[in-house]
């Protein structure tokens, strides 16, 4: 999912990158309810603010959503006793502004003129907003905050027949990045954008299909990966078996590079290609290009530490443990005064003096977002006694802000979007700072390098080349105080 309208802006000023969810559906298990949060449980790091999972018995839909984390949540068989049928599709999200509130956790039900209908959504629509409008104007009443909630009015209001035609109808109104799983009375339903932006894969368990975000969900049920779903591909499963269709010109795929460099578990292959592996060789290519002289390479965890190895291989530089990570603390912590607040950052890391004291040290991240944590990571390891602190960096500077499900802060708290790389490495008090090179990312991916007439990713946080229309951002930046209104009158 993932949009929202007329909610706060986020306070945390966080420094990371945040996925906006995973989806998971199965058809025909008799255990689904409980297949579906272990496969949620899996997609946990994809989303940990809300779960949710919907399931049929064959006549009528139970749903439970709740907010925070999925073990907290549906690890209870009293929980699971709620949710009879042999089919259910789950949903673990963040939102994307403002608080998480109830009736926006998914997945997101309606009783619709054939029956009732639950949809998922990872992703988001870029022109979610105008059709929000559109739909309120005509008189739809809104349950919900979020972009996934059209869906629901576009399939209901289709004029065909068929609800695999009344979903075509719908998805041929929406622009963005999606990835959809959806139950009805008879059928289990996934589609995939255009572009195949989001990731969609589909396994096997027990003869039954199953639809999930990343094969890790696959994993931990011990289910058969079959296939990823292709771009612009809708499949619906029902006791028939499965029918697969392509309502979209075809186009070239285009996934999301930071599901590589960020995103997915590093257990899960990705569109053919073990995450693990790519991101040592995001660290390899890095080395290459920018190796510092330098006694030891550390990691910033855990995101960082494929590529930190990878760059320790290739650099032939010890790789240690330099940072030891807290897993105990929540995403977020009240800091009350400014000398809380200042130390927040060993809340969740902490310096291992033993390995970094005397040495001149290469900190080796997944990405530079704000740059506010990378400050206080590399005084913590001056404070610890390092010589030297190199920072190196396995994605290209981010530039751009992503409108396709990944939670960035506008532009002009890019900190690449306002400093040059002497710049940066100047905020941030390193005495070096390199990034790897676009080029270098697609090299490392197995290409020869960027093909700059047709992309092979999605990687417009570094490029600025957004690969769909942003209907719902430049009616923004042209009527910014009416839409502002609508927003807070929906």
């Amino acid at each position: 999912m993932h949009q929202s309208y007329g909610l706060p802006e986020d306070i945390e000023d966080g420094d990371g990158l945040r996925e906006k969810c995973g989806v998971f559906g199965i058809y025909g298990h008799p255990d689904a309810a409980a297949i579906t949060a272990l496969g949620l449980h899996a997609l946990q790091h994809r989303g940990q603010e809300a779960a949710g999972i919907v399931a049929f018995d064959g006549k009528r839909f139970h749903s439970e959503r709740r907010m925070g984390l999925v073990g907290d949540n549906f690890s209870r068989r009293e929980v699971i006793e709620r949710l009879p049928g042999n089919s259910a599709i789950g949903h673990t999200r963040y939102s994307t502004t403002g608080e998480t509130i109830l009736r926006n956790v998914q997945p997101l039900f309606a009783e619709l003129n054939a029956g009732g209908f639950a949809i998922a959504h990872n992703g988001n629509l870029t022109n979610g907003l105008t059709i929000r409008r559109r739909l309120v104007r005509e008189g739809a009443m809104m349950q919900s905050t979020t972009d996934t909630e059209v869906m629901l009015h576009l399939v209901a209001r289709s004029s065909r027949n068929r609800f695999i035609d009344r979903f075509v109808d719908a998805l041929r109104e929406i622009e963005g990045a999606y990835a959809f799983v959806g139950l009805t009375n008879k059928k289990l339903v996934g589609a995939r954008d255009p572009l195949g932006i989001r990731p969609l894969v589909l396994g096997e368990l027990d003869g039954c299909p199953i639809l999930a975000s990343e094969t890790c969900a696959l994993d931990i049920i011990g289910a058969k990966y079959i296939r990823d779903i292709e771009n612009g591909e809708v499949v619906i499963f029902d006791e028939d078996g499965v029918q697969s269709h392509k309502p979209f010109p075809p186009q070239r795929v285009r996934p999301c590079i930071f599901e590589y460099i960020y995103f997915a578990r590093p257990d899960s292959v990705v569109g053919g290609r073990s995450v693990y592996d790519i991101r040592k060789a995001f660290g390899a290519q890095l080395a290459r290009e920018s190796a510092p002289d330098a006694d030891v390479i550390v990691p910033v965890p855990d995101s960082g530490v494929p590529a930190a190895i990878g760059f320790a291989q290739e650099a032939n530089i010890p790789y240690e443990l330099g940072i030891i990570r807290n897993h105990y603390v929540g995403r977020t912590f009240i800091e009350p005064t400014q000398q809380i607040r200042e130390l927040g950052v060993r809340l969740k890391h902490s310096a291992n003096r033993a390995v970094v004291n005397g040495k001149r040290i290469v900190l080796l991240d997944d990405s530079l977002v704000r740059g506010t944590t990378s400050v206080k990571i590399v005084r913590m390891m001056r404070d610890a006694g390092a010589r030297e602190v190199h920072f190196r960096v396995a994605s290209p500077p981010i530039t751009h802000p992503d409108y396709y499900g990944i939670d960035t802060p506008e532009r002009d708290k890019l900190l690449a979007a306002q400093h040059d790389v002497e710049g940066m490495r100047q905020f941030i008090g390193a005495d070096s700072l390199a990034f790897i090179s676009v080029d270098g990312i697609y090299k490392a991916m197995g290409e020869n390098g960027r093909n700059p007439l047709h992309p092979q990713f999605t990687d417009h946080c570094f490029t600025g080349e957004y690969p769909t229309p942003l209907t719902d951002r430049e009616a923004r930046d042209s009527q910014p105080r009416q839409l502002s209104l609508l927003a807070e009158a929906s």
